[in-house]
């Protein structure tokens, strides 16, 4: 388990996304992260658990 902490532009490019599509689902609660300082952060475990749902799911 790594602790290591993403930016929004860091996730964008990770899931091969626009930043505003990465920005529009962590707002609106379907991508794991929270703000700190009104800047959004991602923890690297939540968003390859969040994959492997996506996956499941399909």
């Amino acid at each position: 388990m790594t602790d290591q902490i993403l930016t929004l532009k860091e996730v964008a490019d990770y899931l091969k996304l626009a930043e505003k599509t990465a920005y529009r689902l962590a707002a609106e609660g379907q991508l794991p992260g929270f703000k700190v300082g009104g800047s959004w952060r991602f923890k690297k475990d939540d968003i390859e658990d969040w994959i492997a749902e996506q996956k499941a799911s399909q």
